[in-house]
């Protein structure tokens, strides 16, 4: 494809994107299917630019493309195929996990930088006191001792958390 073709192309794929991607997503219900589908059509219409660029109603023939594909896809055995037996279960509302989460990053935040930089890459990002050192371009008893005092701080923290938390419950 020449230059001149690929620029017209991207133009005109770039001015339709969000309405193809409109159009999937009626079509499929689910905006990953949606995206997945304009993917498909737009790398057909590539493909294809030489001998339909020059099409009357582009708009159209594309729409066209679109759906299909769509049909397409719905018609191969693969679609068909389930890849749980059963939908999981979402969490109940006793599900703390997200709230202790938010909770720690609070606390977190909380932690001069450099305690915070050496906690995070230590223990969210399991990284070895060597790994760390050089990282941060320090020793690894500088490592160890700004995660010990880190960890102190939040500890303080989080036990001020949960004595807070104890007086709102009262």
């Amino acid at each position: 494809m020449r230059a001149e073709e690929r620029q017209e192309y991207v133009e005109y794929v770039s001015g339709r994107l969000a309405t193809l991607r409109q159009v999937a997503y009626l079509l499929c219900g689910d905006e990953h299917r949606a995206d997945d589908l304009v993917q498909q059509t737009i790398t057909k219409l590539y493909v294809r630019w030489r001998q339909v660029s020059h099409v009357e109603h582009l708009d159209q023939y594309v729409r066209r493309m679109l759906v299909r594909t769509f049909l397409d896809e719905r018609r191969r055995p693969w679609s068909r195929v389930g890849l749980l037996a059963a939908l999981p279960e979402r969490p109940s509302p006793a599900d703390h996990r997200v709230e202790d989460a938010m909770v720690l990053r609070a606390a977190l935040a909380q932690v001069p930088r450099r305690q915070q930089a050496v906690l995070v890459l230590r223990y969210l990002c399991d990284m070895s006191i060597e790994d760390v050192a050089e990282a941060l371009s320090c020793s690894a008893g500088t490592v160890k001792s700004q995660a010990n005092r880190g960890l102190a701080t939040l500890r303080r923290l989080l036990d001020a958390e949960a004595v807070s938390a104890l007086r709102e419950g009262n």
